[in-house]
This record gives C-alpha cells, sequence and structure tokens, in this order.
C-alpha cells in the first residue's frame, strides 16, 4: 500500500523522534492517517512492532487502525492496537492467581452492573430488619434505596472512586474528613459490592481499569518503544495513571486528541485531561511536553467549517499554548461548497414531517445515498421513537443504533418476555402441576433458518458464578474490600513478570473465549446518561351506551343477553378462568407473533366459544374474553373447533403448557425462550422477510437482531447467576434502564439513513446530517448530574469543585459541535418554535452557526414518496379543472408506474394500476342473496331503527358481516341490570336493594373494566340504578301491573308488498286496569332521545305493533290486548324534580303510533336488505361506529374507494 500524501504539519508529527507529544486533531484533519504514518515510519526505522503499543477507546476504532497498519506494512508484523479496557483485562489477566481463579474473569456489561447495584441496595432494609448490615445509609437517604435515580448516584460515586484510585478504606477515611455520612455509607457499600463481584468472578470496568492500574505500580510493565494515544480527550483520571505508569518520565508517548470534542464527563472522561498532558508528560529535561497541530480540515466543506467555527469561538482552551491553540482553530477547508440550514417550525408533526422530506429530496433529487446521511438528536429516549414512526412511514429507510435502546423495549422481544413471565409465573411449585418429564428443546423445524446467537446448547452451564464465594481477585484482599496491593504470584502458564502482555497468549482473551474488546464497556454507551423522558399516558373509559342485542352481532331473538349470569349459572363445563393466565396476557400472547391470530380470528373463535357454551346449557355464557384465556390454557378444548380459526390458540396453548412443564422441571430461562422461539412459524417468517430485503427486510433484520440479543442476556444471565430461575431473570431484565450492549454489535445495514444520539455519532461521518430537536432546555441540558451524593466532588487531594452551569455549558456545546462536525456537505438543524411563550422554543446553539434560522410553518405540500405520487396522479386524472393534456400526462405516467415489476414479476406499486382503484368497481352481489325474497324479512326492533334511520351500512357490517366491535363493559353493565330487574319483576328475587347488591357483587368481577377505579365508579352507578328501580318497581303508576318479563315474541307483518319477521324480546310488560298491554323498554345508557324522537321510536312502535298483532295474546290468557302505549325507563338518568327526582328513573312514553309510518317505516328496511342496499349514512352515530375507517361516507375511510 503506497503512503498517502501528508501534509507539513502530518511530516510534523511522523518525524517526531521520540519523547511525550500532544496532537491536537480537530474534525476530519486526517488524525488516524497521521497515527497509522507515525507507527508506519517507526516501524521503517527499525522499532520493533511488538515494542510499540496503539490504544484507542472502541472497538471499531482498534479494529480499523489493526486494518490500516496492516496494510501499511504488509512486510512486517503489525503493532498492537487495541483499547484501553482490552489493554487493563490482559493485564489482570496475566497476573490472575490461577489457583483462585480457574475461570477467566468475565467483565460485567452497562445494564448487568446496573442491576447488580440495584439488587444490593434493594437488599439493604431487609438485611437492617435482620441485623445484618454492613451498610447504614443516613436516614434522609434510606426511602431512596429502591429507586432507579438512586442507584445511578450510587453507580457515579463507584466509578468516580476508582477512577481516583480511592478503595473502601480511603473512600471512607475522605467521607470522614469531610463529615459525608452518604459517603461513608458509600465506603461499606463498595467494599460489598467488591465482595460480590469476586464472589461471582467479574469485574466491571472502572475496577478493572483500578486493578490494572494497581498492578502497574506493583509489578515490572513491558517496556514499550513508543506508545500512542487515539481520542486522548476521552481519558479519565486512572487511565492516565495507567499511562504515566506505560509511559511516564519522558518516554515516547503521542497523544492525538481534540479538547473541542470531549463530550463523555458523565463516564469519568475529563477535558483537564488534555488541557493539562504537557505538564502531566514532560519531556526528558523537565520541559512540557510539545504541542503539534494538524491544521487542515479534508472532512466539511468550508461553508461548514466556517459555521462550525463559530462554535469553537466560544469554547476556550487554558492550559495550552496560545499559538496552538489558535492554529487549533483557525483550520483550512480543502473543498469550498457546502451549505448550513437552520429550521423552525410551529409543532413536532410538522418538523419530522420535514425532515422526512429533507431527506427524501436529498436523495431522489441530489443523489445522496441513503446510507450517507444522518439523523442526530441529544436524547434519545426522548426523541428516537418519534423520529422513527415518522420516518418509516415516509418511506426513508433506516438504521437505528441497537445500543439507543433497551432490550426489554424492543417489540419483537415483548411477546418472548410475556410469555415466559406468564409461564414462569405459573411454574411456580405453589401453582405448577405435578412436575412432569422434562421435554427437551425441540430441534430447528427447517435447516435454513439459523439458531440464534445464545442459544442453548444444553443444560446446567456453569460460569464464574457458581465457583467458590470465598476468593478474591487481583487487587483486593480481606474480602476484596481493602486497598491493598494486587498479589504479585505468578499464576501457571502465564507470563513473567515484565513479558509483553499485549500479544501474548493472554493478550485479547475475553470471557468465553472472546476478546473483552468486543464487549462493550460501559464507558462505551453513552446512552447511559442520556434522560428517561417517557410520560404517563391513560386511556379514558368508553361509556358506550350498549345495544339491545347480542354484542356478538346477533339480533336479541336469536339469543339471550350476553353478559355475566347473576342467576348463579353454570359458568362453563371447563370450570374457572384459568389461574394462570388472565385475559389480557392471554389476547396479547394470541395476537402477537408468537401466537400468529388477527382480530377476525379471535372473533370466530370467540363467537364458537360462546355457541359452545350456550349448547351446554349455559344460559348467559361468560365474555369471549374469559373463554379464549380459558381455552389457551386448556387447548384441548379446541379440538372440536374449526383449525382455520382455532389452530393457532390451540398451538399456542400447547407451546405454553409444554414451556410450563419445562421451567417447573428446572429449566432455564434460556431454554424455555428458545422452545417458546423455535416452537412457532416466527422464526421462518422473519426469515424469509429479511432475505426479500427493503423495508419489511430491515423490519426482520432488527426484530432477529433483537431476539439474538435476548438469547445472549439470557446466556450471560445464566452463567453469572448460576440458574436463578427465570422469574429473576425477567426481574433483572424489567430493571435494565441502560440499553444492551449485544444489539450494538450487529453490522451496519448499508442503504439506510443512520439515527442515532450525538454521542454515538463521534468518529463517523456523513454528506448530510440532520441535527434534529435542538431545543431550549434539552440541549443544552443544564441539570446537575449526581446532585444527591455528589459523585463530582470527591477529589483525590480533597473537595473537588463541582460542575458550574458554565462548564456543563461548555460540555453541552462540545457535543453540539461534534454533531455537526459530523457533516461534510450539508447541515441542516431543526428546531420546533412553538407559537406560545410558554412552549418549545428553539436553543441559544441554532443561532451560534452564523445563518439566520428559517420559519417553516406547513408540512411539506405533497411527500416526495412514491404513495403520495401515485395519490397526485390519480388526482389529477380526474381532476375537471385540469386541462385534457394535463390528465393524459397524469395517466401516462400512472401506467408507467404500474408496468414496474421485480425480478419475480411482481408489481413495485400496485397502487397505480387500475384494478386497485375500488372506486372504479360496479357493486359486487354474493352468488346467493342475502335474504330470500320468498320468504319474510327476518328483523328486530333495534335492527328497523338502524336499517331505515341510521346507516344501512353499519347495520350490514355489525349484524349480517358480525364484524362489529367486542362487548364492551358498558354493555355487560347492561345486561347485568336487566337480568336483576327480570328476577324482581318475575319475584325469583325479592325487590330489596340489600339482596340485589349481593347478587350484583356476585359477577361483577366478570366485567373487565379498564382500571379499578373506573370498576368502582360504575358499580356505584349500578347501585343507584338499581335503586331507582326499585321505587318505580313499586310504586302505583295507574293501577298498571307487571304482566311479563323478558317475554320473547315472533309475529309476521305486512308492509307493502313486503313481508317482515319481527322478532325480539320485551323487557317488561304490563296490564292496566283496564286490560291494556304497556311495553317497557329499560334503558341504562347514558344518552336520552328528544320528545319527537321519542314519539317515533322505532323499537318502541315496532313493539307495540306486535302487541296488535297477537304477540301477548298467551299473556293475556288468549285474549288480544289493545296496546296502551310504550315506554324507555332511563334507569342511570334521574327524573325531572317535578316527576319525582333523583330517586327514580326518567321515563319516556310513546303513545299508541299511527300504522302507516311505521308500515312504511318497515318497508323502506325490508327493501334495503332484499335489494342489498347498504349505502352510509353521516350522523352522531359516527362517532362510536367500529367501522369509520373503511366507511366511504368519512374523511378516514374514503381511500378505500377513492
Amino acid at each position: 500500500m503506497a503512503p498517502p500524501l501528508l501534509d507539513a504539519a502530518q511530516r510534523g508529527v511522523v518525524d517526531h523522534a521520540g519523547g511525550p507529544l500532544l496532537v491536537l486533531a480537530g474534525p476530519g484533519t486526517g488524525k488516524t492517517t497521521t497515527l497509522v504514518e507515525a507507527v508506519a515510519a517507526r516501524v521503517a526505522r527499525g522499532a520493533d512492532p511488538e515494542r510499540i503499543l496503539v490504544l484507542t477507546f472502541s472497538r471499531k476504532a482498534a479494529v480499523e487502525l489493526r486494518d490500516r497498519m496492516a496494510a501499511r506494512l504488509p512486510g512486517a508484523r503489525a503493532p498492537q492496537a487495541t483499547t484501553f479496557h482490552s489493554y487493563c483485562y490482559a493485564l489482570v489477566r496475566a497476573h490472575q492467581d490461577a489457583d483462585l481463579f480457574a475461570e477467566p474473569l468475565r467483565l460485567l456489561s452497562g445494564p448487568e452492573q446496573d442491576v447488580t447495584v440495584r439488587e444490593l441496595l434493594a437488599g439493604q432494609l431487609d438485611l437492617e430488619r435482620e441485623g445484618l448490615a454492613r451498610v447504614h445509609w443516613p436516614d434522609e437517604l434510606r426511602a431512596c434505596l429502591t429507586t432507579r435515580g438512586f442507584a445511578d448516584e450510587v453507580r457515579a460515586v463507584l466509578a468516580r472512586s476508582r477512577e481516583l484510585g480511592l478503595g473502601p478504606r480511603a473512600l471512607a477515611a475522605f467521607a470522614a474528613r469531610t463529615g459525608r455520612r452518604d459517603w461513608a455509607a458509600a465506603a461499606d457499600f463498595l467494599a460489598e459490592y467488591l465482595d460480590v463481584l469476586d464472589m461471582q468472578g467479574v469485574l466491571d470496568y472502572a475496577e478493572l481499569v483500578h486493578r490494572a492500574v494497581l498492578l502497574a505500580d506493583r509489578v515490572e510493565l513491558p517496556r514499550y518503544d513508543a506508545v500512542f494515544v487515539d481520542e486522548y480527550q476521552d481519558t479519565d483520571p486512572a487511565q492516565v495513571r495507567l499511562l504515566q505508569a506505560l509511559a511516564g518520565r519522558g518516554s515516547t508517548l503521542c497523544a492525538f486528541g481534540d479538547p473541542d470534542q470531549s463530550i463523555y464527563a458523565f463516564r469519568g472522561a475529563d477535558v483537564n485531561g488534555i488541557l493539562d498532558f504537557p505538564r502531566m508528560f514532560p519531556a526528558p529535561d523537565g520541559s512540557p511536553a510539545p504541542v503539534a497541530v494538524l491544521r487542515t480540515s479534508r472532512r466539511s466543506a468550508s461553508a461548514v467549517l466556517d459555521a462550525t467555527r463559530l462554535l469553537t469561538a466560544r469554547m476556550p482552551l487554558p492550559r495550552l499554548p496560545a499559538g496552538a491553540a489558535r492554529a487549533h482553530r483557525d483550520l483550512a477547508a480543502v473543498r469550498d461548497g457546502g451549505r448550513v440550514e437552520a429550521y423552525t417550525f410551529p409543532t413536532a408533526s410538522t418538523e419530522l414531517d420535514n425532515i422526512a422530506d429533507i431527506l427524501r429530496r436529498a436523495h431522489l433529487e441530489d443523489g445522496v445515498p441513503w446510507s450517507d446521511m444522518a439523523v442526530l438528536v441529544r436524547a434519545g429516549a426522548r426523541s428516537l421513537p418519534s423520529l422513527r414512526r415518522a420516518l418509516t412511514s415516509a418511506g426513508v429507510p433506516l438504521e437505528t443504533d441497537g445500543a439507543d435502546v433497551a432490550l426489554r423495549h424492543e417489540p419483537a422481544v415483548a411477546p418472548l418476555l410475556t410469555a415466559l413471565r406468564v409461564t414462569a409465573t405459573a411454574a411456580l411449585p405453589t401453582r405448577a402441576a405435578p412436575a412432569a418429564a422434562r421435554p427437551a428443546a425441540p430441534e430447528p423445524q427447517q435447516q435454513d433458518v439459523p439458531k440464534p446467537a445464545g442459544a442453548p446448547h444444553g443444560a446446567g452451564t456453569s460460569g464464574p458464578g457458581t465457583s467458590d464465594g470465598g476468593s478474591s481477585g487481583p487487587g483486593t484482599s480481606d474480602g476484596g474490600s481493602s486497598d491493598a496491593e494486587p498479589s504479585g504470584a505468578e499464576p501457571s502458564g502465564t507470563s513473567p513478570p515484565g513479558a509483553k502482555v499485549p500479544g501474548s497468549e493472554h493478550s485479547g482473551t475475553g470471557p468465553s473465549g472472546t476478546d473483552p474488546s468486543d464487549t462493550a464497556p460501559a464507558g462505551e454507551q453513552p446512552s447511559d446518561s442520556e434522560p428517561s423522558d417517557s410520560e404517563p399516558s391513560g386511556t379514558a373509559p368508553s361509556g358506550d351506551e350498549p345495544s339491545d342485542s347480542d354484542p356478538s352481532g346477533c339480533d336479541p331473538s336469536d339469543s339471550e343477553p350476553s353478559g355475566p349470569d347473576p342467576s348463579g349459572a353454570a359458568r362453563t363445563s371447563g370450570g374457572d378462568a384459568a389461574p394462570w393466565l388472565d385475559n389480557e396476557t392471554a389476547l396479547t400472547l394470541l395476537t402477537s407473533p408468537v401466537g400468529g391470530m388477527d382480530a377476525a380470528d379471535l372473533r370466530r373463535l370467540g363467537r364458537a366459544l360462546r355457541d359452545e357454551e350456550r349448547a351446554a346449557g349455559n344460559k348467559v355464557p361468560p365474555p369471549s374474553d374469559d373463554l379464549l384465556a380459558r381455552a389457551l390454557a386448556e387447548p384441548e378444548r379446541l379440538v372440536a373447533h374449526d383449525p382455520a380459526y382455532a389452530r393457532g390458540a390451540q398451538h399456542l396453548g400447547r407451546l405454553l403448557r409444554e414451556t410450563r412443564e419445562l421451567l417447573a422441571a428446572g429449566g432455564t430461562a434460556e431454554e424455555a425462550l428458545w422452545h417458546l422461539w423455535n416452537g412457532t412459524g416466527w422464526p421462518h417468517r422473519l426469515h424469509r422477510a429479511a432475505l426479500r430485503g427493503g423495508p419489511a427486510g430491515r423490519n426482520a433484520d432488527r426484530d432477529l437482531d433483537a431476539v439474538c440479543a435476548l438469547f445472549d442476556t439470557a446466556a450471560r444471565a445464566e452463567e453469572r447467576t448460576g440458574g436463578r430461575g427465570a422469574l429473576n431473570f425477567l426481574a433483572e431484565l424489567e430493571a435494565q434502564d441502560i440499553a444492551a450492549d449485544t444489539l450494538s454489535k450487529r453490522q451496519v445495514r448499508p442503504d439506510a439513513v443512520r439515527l442515532m444520539t450525538a454521542h454515538r455519532s463521534k468518529g463517523l461521518e456523513w454528506s448530510l446530517v440532520v441535527v434534529a430537536g435542538v431545543q431550549e432546555g434539552l440541549w443544552p441540558d443544564l441539570r446537575r448530574r449526581g446532585s444527591l451524593l455528589e459523585a463530582d466532588r470527591i477529589g483525590r487531594d480533597g473537595l473537588a469543585e463541582p460542575l458550574t452551569p458554565g462548564a456543563l455549558l461548555a460540555e453541552e456545546r462540545r457535543l453540539f459541535y461534534v454533531a455537526a462536525t459530523r457533516a461534510r456537505d450539508r447541515l441542516v438543524v431543526t428546531a420546533v418554535k412553538a407559537p406560545a411563550e410558554d412552549g418549545d422554543q428553539p436553543s441559544r446553539f441554532l443561532t451560534e452557526l452564523g445563518v439566520e434560522p428559517k420559519d417553516v410553518t406547513a408540512r411539506p405540500r405533497r411527500p416526495l414518496a412514491v404513495s403520495a405520487l401515485v395519490a397526485e396522479l390519480r388526482a389529477t386524472t380526474v381532476d375537471p379543472d385540469a386541462s385534457p393534456a394535463l390528465r393524459d400526462a397524469a395517466a401516462r405516467r400512472l401506467a408507467r408506474l404500474a408496468a414496474l415489476a421485480d425480478d419475480e414479476g411482481q408489481p413495485l406499486v400496485p397502487a397505480a394500476h387500475p384494478y386497485r382503484w375500488w372506486g372504479l368497481y360496479e357493486p359486487t352481489r354474493a352468488p346467493a342473496p342475502l335474504r330470500d325474497r320468498d320468504q319474510p324479512v327476518t328483523l328486530s326492533g333495534s335492527a328497523l331503527d338502524q336499517l331505515a334511520n341510521t346507516c344501512a351500512l353499519q347495520w350490514f357490517l355489525g349484524r349480517e358481516v358480525k364484524a362489529d366491535a367486542p362487548a364492551t363493559a358498558a354493555q355487560g353493565f347492561g345486561n347485568v341490570v336487566h337480568v336483576l330487574a327480570d328476577e324482581v319483576a318475575s319475584g325469583r328475587t325479592p325487590a330489596d336493594l340489600a339482596v340485589l347488591m349481593e347478587r350484583l357483587d356476585s359477577v361483577w368481577d366478570a366485567l373487565a373494566f379498564d382500571a379499578p377505579w373506573k370498576s368502582a365508579q360504575e358499580k356505584e352507578h349500578a347501585r343507584v340504578a338499581l335503586e331507582r328501580f326499585l321505587r318505580w318497581h313499586v310504586m302505583d303508576r295507574g293501577g298498571r301491573a307487571p304482566a311479563a318479563t323478558e317475554h320473547g315474541f315472533d309475529v309476521t307483518l305486512e308492509a307493502g308488498e313486503y313481508a317482515v319477521r319481527i322478532r325480539g324480546s320485551m323487557d317488561r310488560v304490563e296490564r292496566d286496569e283496564e286490560g291494556r298491554a304497556y311495553v317497557v323498554d329499560f334503558k341504562t345508557g347514558k344518552q336520552t332521545p328528544t320528545k319527537d324522537e321519542v314519539a317515533r321510536h322505532a323499537q318502541l312502535a315496532v313493539y307495540q305493533l306486535a302487541v296488535r298483532e297477537g304477540a301477548l295474546d298467551e299473556v293475556f290468557d288468549g285474549r288480544r290486548p289493545e296496546p296502551g302505549g310504550a315506554e324507555l325507563v332511563h334507569l342511570r338518568q334521574a327524573a325531572p324534580k317535578k316527576e319525582g327526582g333523583d330517586v327514580l328513573p326518567r321515563v319516556q312514553s310513546q303513545e299508541p303510533p299511527a300504522e302507516e309510518w311505521v308500515s312504511d317505516l318497515l318497508a323502506t328496511a325490508a327493501g334495503r336488505v332484499l335489494d342489498e342496499r347498504f349505502t352510509p349514512t353521516t350522523g352522531q352515530h359516527c362517532t362510536t361506529c367500529a367501522f369509520r375507517a373503511s366507511c366511504s361516507a368519512r374523511p378516514e375511510g374514503r381511500h378505500i374507494v377513492e
């Protein structure tokens, strides 16, 4: 490989002969190239490559450096390039006592350390009650021990102490000198924490570096001719001490860094490290180390460079030579051009739409590859989810950094964790069935589906967590809680003191045989510090009035009212609801990828189960949700049902049972997860989707990555804790607020826009960068970190000054600078500028780029997406105001789009073809008529009103197609009150409120309300309704007395040319002293009709017409009574004061109707059914209609036919 062309500043660094040297290297100044060339030049001058060490901070950077040095030195062995943590691991491992540590030390990931700290804190109160506590937190902090925020504070204190080289005793002494009881407790906690780590054979990353520093002071380290450090501004005090041990006292140490890019203070990095480098690493003659500056920016075009230079003007560089500081800020661009734009938007949704438009136009109009664009944000938890949803829906292919999302929040992981939780809970000894033989995890169903990484290979695997808890690791004594020097005992088979550690047989050997650099250190997880911006949410419970028809969609004449059975009838042949599977969990699993069922299948299965209950003699079957949960718990009940809709539930039920038995027999969480995953067709669906590519393929790739990460996490937990059980694993995973590092290992997919936090963008570059959500209060975020325990005030030689608001602002400005300098050609910065004074406002940083922010108040006219193009072309073809030429041109373009196909002949733009334009189709007719014209049309009273007066389409979809929404708790409320009213009127239950409330209590819990408070509220409403009913029932109302309740009828009426069969059930029939019949219909809804609406109330009128046609003859001893009228009795609504007030229900009466308008209503309804004319009609009923999204009369459903 030919050497690159270097400028004068780079050549000066390459020619550096020896001694310490600080190289200030701004963004895109060729830092990595210069470092590689400096190493190559030293080798060319005769240096031994094995005596050159290159240290950096990330796995990716280490791999890149190794590859570039290998390419640059083809005939020689490349020097060792590794991360700080990998080097420290190799050093500690090389001097590890082989007798005490048969297994290699394993490094805790960030999430694992978080859980360990939280578990120890949670156990403190129990230990205190038992008198066993070693740690005594001050009383004012005891209430905080179990909170996540306090755990974060404690982690910060632990990390700060180890970075400064303070052990438990040193920290305790420091706390005593400063009078801080909380730090004294933290010192005791640190001792206990270290004991736990040693017992488990693990180390966290701060402890790893601390022990390496202790070893460096004790043993003779390998002598290097030169040490090179990349990204020196990211060092913490412990790493600086390690470098002083490796390359102090005037040795050759070339440190490359940029103080303007020091952004990791939250993980211990200290910008003062690079500012003090000349003093901390003096030349052999004692003078400050020289400072070189790389002055040419090869990344950013001149306009971008000029804008970002304005940011650095507000960031002073104290303690560095003035000339070097000026040169570092005065970079020269090698390219002219570039664009810097700043936009503000009135709302967040407008901002997201315009960001999507910017990206799509850059790709389609400017030819920028998707992979050469990025969107960066300050706070991942707050901004990434909404950005991902908006950009994905706009057709922008995305690659989201998996390490920005905690594993438990991955959509693909959620159903597996839900299934594991319910089966593990059911497998507990107090609840599990007799233990069955433990089934072996089945083999994959197809050979072409790869087994996820981490899938179990066997049970009972023991790891370091199962070793003797009495051992202590290097650098500790007395249980690992002291500051004693580490043992220098030479382990068998390891390098002797002074041997070269990197490159030896121990170098790069990580846990389970992997390189420790392959495991992300906690320090490589910037999301650890990013604030969680989750907000509480809730949904208002539905208050819809229950229909008088069966919730399943059948007419009330076809079945009894659904709902709980107050009479105590048998609920089901299968017994009570499954005790280990609640309704919500059952429905979640059935509709998840694990279950694979859709809403239509659930409705069909639920209806079939209710029919089965009725056939078994249960007059009022339980809700379908209850029956579905029981069927899932007892899958053998589904054998008799149609596999077309029952197969998925039956298979899932068997899978859950097998998993429960596996866990009850001692199976691990990893084995149970594998059994759940491998027992479905989901892996094969994802595999096929991933191979097809496209947006669906990218989603499938992400889901597969997430599942693999879940298996890897389960395997690591099993190794670390030695089989603590699935529920403990779930609790640990639930406790993790930090993103799992396993997800960050996946390969970046090409041809996708990168979406990540600004912290994770460091070291990367793109042609177009959008820095989004630059809001005041969010960026800069000036909240002080760790304000409770004040970890930043712990100093090595005394109390340190806390970070001032100015220092926090400087850190935030450096982070914004890092984000802005990722752009090569175009930088776009966006923010929300709300019209209200107290709304979101742009950050001050927006005005520091030297460009005037442009206010954009509207969304893009048309999204630059294929779907929007097709919609506009289709609209143009039928636009009467468009010229014939324009309409013809639009049609021709649609034809070209419709003709596009992929390699398999599938259309690429199916929406462009007229066969997908449903509005052009003639209405279809079924092969067989909906109703036989030679037979009477069967209707109910409510159906008559819906067909003729409300919406014929709603009637058809709900009653005939049976696609209505499932029964609600409001409908259950009405059913219960109706049944109790029937019992009182029929004399089966006394008219006593206390007795009715006992009956109500026996069934109330079967109603599925959204929240406990809503259940209590509705129960009180039911009590009031029943009290009103009782008062109304016993009062004298003109000598009327009950004659029948829940009276079913079936009459055929003539309506013009049609015969109409009316079937239904009258809630209550009363007889007056003159022998006339009155029909009462109870209502439990919250709405009441007007007086005019009652006069022409179709349901009441049909009841009275049925009386005239003999519907009550048998009730009146064979005599046909005259209808005296009908009433609506609103049990939820109080009567007017003049009619009794709140203690009585509101009653609305209808006089006996004229036959003419009722006959016309019947004829209209029957004609629509026979002619199959189900056109939609808009009105107030649309607000509660379940079919709005597919209704051509509604804006949200108009796309179906347009």
